[in-house]
């Protein structure tokens, strides 16, 4: 059994096909999904999808792309709507300095903002980090000195540092299809210096598909696939990752239930 803890099923590329989709992961072994919010005033799309799909959970957050069309979405409106029994995640929120699609101050502020929401909570908040190891780090390090809160890095393609710090304050890392890419050797280093009781697998669907489907549409299918390599990666057999990436994905979406 696997779960798919990162995809985005409300994307217009899977609209015609969702139920499909589902199916498919089903097959595949991928007996839960976690589909991720980018924008807090879609959040009805969003958690329609959930609730009719009894395998389907989701998150309640804004994307850093869109950081600066919601800083008026306070930390109160995260937190209320987090208390939806589907909702089982903050975020996705983060940095994203590769594209700058919002100002860094915006990125900054909507980043902290969730935080407080996921401390609150106890919801886990999905971290976006791209081209921003450093304020990254800086930041998850004050944040957490003024109380801790679950978090997870997701779909991991920073540098080893970024990596140590995050499971230093007791975060997760998650690994998308990037892993399986040929060139991604150093990204496999990092991987072998992660707990194994720290490490999730996801997709990002509809981006980043694995090995051997790598510039077609993802899908929470070929999450197998990303285990498979991961699992290569360290010396293990498939079902032994299936199983503690599996266990993994309970502890820290402690709100969805076990199956």
């Amino acid at each position: 059994m696997l779960i798919d803890t990162h995809c985005h099923l409300d994307f217009p590329d899977f609209e015609a096909e969702r139920d499909e989709i589902v199916a498919r992961a089903h097959a595949a072994g991928v007996a839960q999904m976690v589909t991720i919010s980018t924008r807090v005033k879609k959040f009805s799309t969003i958690l329609a999808i959930a609730e009719k799909y009894p395998t389907v959970f989701c998150s309640v957050g804004t994307h850093p792309h869109n950081a600066d069309e919601e800083l008026d979405v306070t930390v109160d409106e995260l937190v209320r709507l987090a208390q939806h029994p589907r909702v089982v995640a903050i975020g996705e929120a983060g940095l994203d300095y590769f594209y700058d699609n919002a100002p860094r101050e915006a990125q900054a502020q909507g980043l902290r903002n969730h935080i407080a929401a996921a401390r609150i909570t106890g919801l886990p908040l999905v971290i976006h980090s791209r081209s921003a190891d450093e304020d990254m780090a800086a930041i998850l390090t004050q944040e957490t000195e003024k109380g801790a809160f679950p978090f997870l890095l997701h779909c991991f393609s920073s540098g080893a540092e970024l990596a140590r710090v995050g499971v230093e304050l007791g975060g997760y890392v998650s690994f998308s299809g990037i892993l399986t890419f040929p060139k991604s050797e150093e990204l496999r280093e990092i991987a072998k210096t992660v707990p194994t009781d720290r490490m999730l697998v996801e997709t990002d669907a509809p981006y980043l598909a694995p090995k051997p489907f790598r510039g077609k549409r993802n899908e929470p299918a070929y999450v197998a696939h990303t285990a498979a390599v991961l699992a290569q990666t360290l010396g293990i057999g498939e079902a032994e990752m299936a199983a503690v990436t599996t266990e993994n994905a309970f502890r820290i979406f402690s709100k969805m239930p076990r199956v």
